[in-house]
């Protein structure tokens, strides 16, 4: 009998890595769920026995025995008539190990089918990890022919087109999808591209989690056969939701299915600096967090998101003033404290500096006071941080923006001191950006208070460290709305000094920030994790050594000799235009 009607479920779930037996707890959880909606079938994501991603945690013997355990107990399940099940995990098959997906019904694993695209490039190292799989065909789950590719096999046509051409239905697509600026975008894009050619329906299932830098932000969906956008689910949030389809004439099509709307921008940005801070410390079993609240924006932000990731009890704010502390520094953190609801002390710091400094006096006989002198502060609070945190468990939240990680306006062993840093991949210009907007918005899982929690002085002030008297930021950096400009296309774009100048910027001052950049490269190795919000953030994306002598000296862009190749030598046989 022809199938006319099939009721999907999307299990767009948080696992932990490597908590294999939780995370089936999780899968059962979903499968109850989805049998009292009425499923046939659910769909869960990529890896989702193991976590993802998992790295070399996969390559260990008794992991992989962990998952296939897991599996085998799960099929079992499968044979009181409930929705049948698509999963992923690691699949040692040939002795090769697989990204795989699994489809679970009637009390046996029917089908396994393998990843064949493994990603290399950002925060993906597959390749390193996996072997690929064979072209795939569709697997027949009760009547209807479902095409499973796993995330980076849409990214190319490949898959998709064996798929349909080996008579899949329906394309479920298990991801592990990392949040960056604009990935809602490129998904929709890539995914309406293999829709396009196929003539297929498209379901897209992510996970939703932090897992170290990396931020998963769910935002799954469903694509009907025309491109039509079927279904969207609530980004940053757990569910589960069956869609029902049905079969006409034309194929499969959704007849019924809830459509969210995907936050954007800054809000997105923010709920994801939330997720990433909240599972980094919940994962880690921390009881809570503690940070030093100095009355300055990065500590503030940084505070907003730790309450609203944690609630208010779980977050302890220390002022650590010193005689370069302003009056109106104090204020405004004891007013933030208040509005956000935390625990608040005051630790001066004056005889731990002071006694630091008697120590170190014959030494420093005969010199200057300097930078030096300046980062004693950084570091005393740094360590007072740290002793808290060794007393009582509490993590301790890093504040530093990626402006500052940038260019080195950091001390090292001070105010870089801790476990995970909520706001690392956010130039200053954006964490500005983001105290406004929390003023006025806040997510919709967020445990923070409603209203202003960042004080106005707070964000209106100039920045400073106050490690001197009278200290601002722009004493040693560019003001932030160009630093960030040069910054963003170092960065983000390697873009050419050359390039940058024609926008406008000062020569010297690109120069300048482009040297900063590259020796500030050993403190990033140093940095604690935090979380992933552009396209190219410090460690996971870009990799750069820190013994590096190369410099962009600013010169037109090279055009090369082709006076110099042999025939086909470096151009593939044909004319290019060399540009190294």
């Amino acid at each position: 009998m022809t199938t006319t009607t099939f009721r999907i479920a999307l299990a767009q779930l948080n696992p932990t890595l490597g908590d294999v037996d939780g995370n089936l707890e999780l899968a059962r959880k979903a499968r109850a769920e989805a049998a009292a909606q009425g499923a046939d079938l659910v769909l869960y994501t990529e890896l989702f026995l193991a976590g993802y991603p998992a790295e070399d945690l996969v390559l260990k013997p008794a992991f992989q025995d962990a998952c296939r355990a897991a599996l085998e107990r799960l099929a079992r399940e499968t044979a009181d008539g409930g929705p049948a099940v698509l999963i992923g995990l690691p699949f040692v098959e040939n002795g090769r190990l697989h990204n795989s997906y699994a489809c679970l019904d009637g009390g046996r694993i029917t089908a396994v089918r393998h990843k064949v695209d493994l990603p290399n490039y950002g925060p993906f190292d597959e390749k390193r990890v996996f072997e690929p799989g064979p072209l795939p065909g569709p697997i027949m789950i009760r009547g209807v022919r479902i095409g499973a590719p796993v995330c980076e096999d849409i990214w190319g046509e490949e898959v998709v087109e064996c798929l349909a051409e080996t008579g899949a239905e329906i394309l479920v697509v298990p991801n592990g999808s990392p949040y960056w600026r604009g990935k809602t975008d490129e998904r929709f894009s890539v995914a309406a591209a293999r829709v396009t050619e196929s003539g297929l329906p498209m379901i897209y299932v992510n996970q939703v989690c932090g897992q170290d830098e990396l931020v998963f932000d769910g935002a799954s969906f469903a694509l009907q056969a025309d491109c039509a956008l079927a279904c969207m689910l609530p980004s940053f949030q757990e569910c589960v939701v069956t869609t029902t389809w049905e079969r006409g004439p034309d194929g499969w099509r959704c007849a019924e299915a809830p459509r969210h709307v995907a936050p954007e921008g800054g809000e997105a940005d923010y709920a994801a600096c939330v997720l990433g801070l909240r599972d980094y410390v919940e994962k880690n079993r921390f009881p809570g967090v503690v940070l030093g609240l100095s009355g300055g924006i990065d500590s503030a932000l940084c505070a907003a998101m730790a309450v609203d990731a944690l609630g208010a009890e779980r977050v302890h704010c220390v002022m650590l003033p010193y005689r370069y502390t302003a009056s109106t520094s104090l204020e405004d953190a004891a007013a933030c404290a208040k509005a956000l609801g935390v625990r608040y002390d005051i630790l001066p710091i004056a005889d731990a500096v002071e006694g630091a400094g008697r120590v170190l006096e014959p030494l420093f006989a005969g010199t200057e006071p300097g930078i030096t002198e300046e980062n004693i502060q950084s570091r005393t609070r740094g360590t007072l941080l740290m002793a808290i945190s060794n007393k009582f468990g509490a993590m301790v939240v890093t504040t530093g923006n990626k402006s500052e990680m940038s260019v080195g306006y950091s001390t090292l062993y001070g105010d870089m001191n801790g476990g995970f840093n909520p706001v690392k991949d956010l130039y200053k210009t954006e964490v500005f950006a983001l105290s406004h907007l929390r003023n006025r918005w806040k997510p919709a899982v967020a445990l923070g208070p409603d209203g202003i929690v960042i004080p106005e002085r707070i964000i209106t002030k100039p920045p400073t460290a106050e490690l001197r008297e009278n200290q601002t930021d722009q004493d040693s950096l560019p003001p932030y709305e160009a630093l960030d400009d040069i910054l963003s296309m170092l960065v983000e774009g390697e873009t050419r000094v050359s390039d940058i100048v024609a926008r406008g910027h000062d020569p010297e001052i690109v120069r300048k920030v482009e040297r900063l950049l590259y020796i500030a490269e050993y403190k990033r190795r140093q940095a604690a994790p935090g979380v992933k919000v552009t396209r190219r953030s410090f460690g996971r994306d870009r990799r750069y050594p820190i013994v590096n002598r190369f410099r962009d000296t600013g010169g037109t862009a090279f055009q090369g000799d082709e006076g110099l190749y042999a025939d086909g030598a470096g151009t593939g046989g044909s004319r290019v235009d060399l540009d190294f």
